[in-house]
């Protein structure tokens, strides 16, 4: 089983992207109230080594031989935590570039920008994807749930600065959840906030997956249609995107396909119909497999917005 690397995985920006786990579990510098990985266990703002940049490359290496560079398009560094606080983080990127071919993504809650070298780090990479759910810090602390320590005009400066110096892809994520950030105030602020960021593409995002705090659910269908509309004024049209569905079946596994679900898990979970679908593929009987997973009890089976989902058990 790959310890650091999981996929080729669907990714609803990327393609097909194959993922690199480069933090432990759930250490992060936010607790996100609708993390799909669940509360944050170490919640952190130091920056530390990890793993060996070298082991990580060279899970990815053997990876690509056995799916084939051509089933990917992006290698993504989306850990069940913050990048960022790896302090190996630019050097794994400048060897990756190195020693393969595929572009390489990194999505941050962006809540270490302010440190020139977390900014000096990623801009090794090619596509950078930030976190922006608020602009208040009444907002931000109640979506968030930042560590102590970190202050939110040292979040949003970082973030600016980051977009006037990156060469690469800049994309931004707001992840709308009800009754928290998604009044019109909040998003007339984001929105203004995200002009002065001009990113390629600014995505629009709700809850998906079983959350980590079960009363995280979406906006109603007005809210979301109202956030469209003020991003898309003060944007444009073209840099906004509503991304409001879950990826599809084209999940690539080869060799042990229990196993690699459970990677997958590590960092999202997925929906049971989905796995249905992409084990037909592969021809193999759903039931079997998934009852396998579940009287494993590594897994479990957890409901959301009326949807059952495989969720690794923690």
């Amino acid at each position: 089983m790959y310890k650091y690397v999981f996929g080729p995985v669907p990714s609803r920006r990327l393609g097909r992207s194959l993922g690199v786990n480069n933090i432990p579990y759930k250490h992060c510098t936010y607790s996100c109230v609708y993390c799909q990985v669940g509360r944050t266990s170490n919640l952190t703002i130091r920056r530390r080594s990890f793993y060996a940049p070298k082991d990580i490359v060279a899970e990815v290496k053997a990876r690509i031989r056995e799916v084939g560079e051509d089933n990917i398009d992006y290698i993504s560094i989306v850990p069940d935590g913050e990048p960022t606080l790896d302090f190996n983080l630019g050097t794994l990127i400048r060897i990756l570039k190195r020693e393969v071919h595929a572009p390489i993504a990194v999505f941050t809650n962006a809540s270490l920008l302010h440190l020139e070298v977390v900014r000096a780090d990623l801009s090794e990479a090619d596509l950078v994807s930030v976190k922006v759910d608020a602009v208040d810090v009444n907002t931000w602390r109640a979506v968030n749930r930042p560590c102590l320590g970190l202050r939110l005009n040292d979040v949003l400066n970082g973030i600016r600065d980051f977009s006037r110096e990156f060469k690469g892809t800049l994309i931004t994520e707001t992840m709308l959840v009800r009754g928290v950030n998604d009044s019109r105030s909040a998003l007339e602020r984001i929105a203004s906030f995200l002009s002065e960021v001009n990113a390629l593409t600014n995505y629009i995002m709700i809850p998906t997956r079983p959350p980590a705090e079960t009363w995280a659910t979406p906006p109603s269908l007005g809210k979301i249609l109202m956030a469209y509309d003020i991003f898309k004024a003060k944007l444009g049209e073209g840099k906004v995107k509503y991304i409001n569905y879950l990826e599809g079946a084209d999940f690539i596994f080869r060799k042990n396909v229990k196993e690699e679900i459970l990677a997958v898990l590590r960092v999202h979970s997925i929906a049971v119909e989905l796995a249905q679908e992409f084990l037909r593929r592969l021809n193999l009987d759903p039931e079997e497999v998934i009852g396998e997973l579940l009287r494993s009890g590594a897994v479990e089976l957890r409901t959301y917005m009326g949807r059952d989902y495989l969720v690794r058990r923690r």
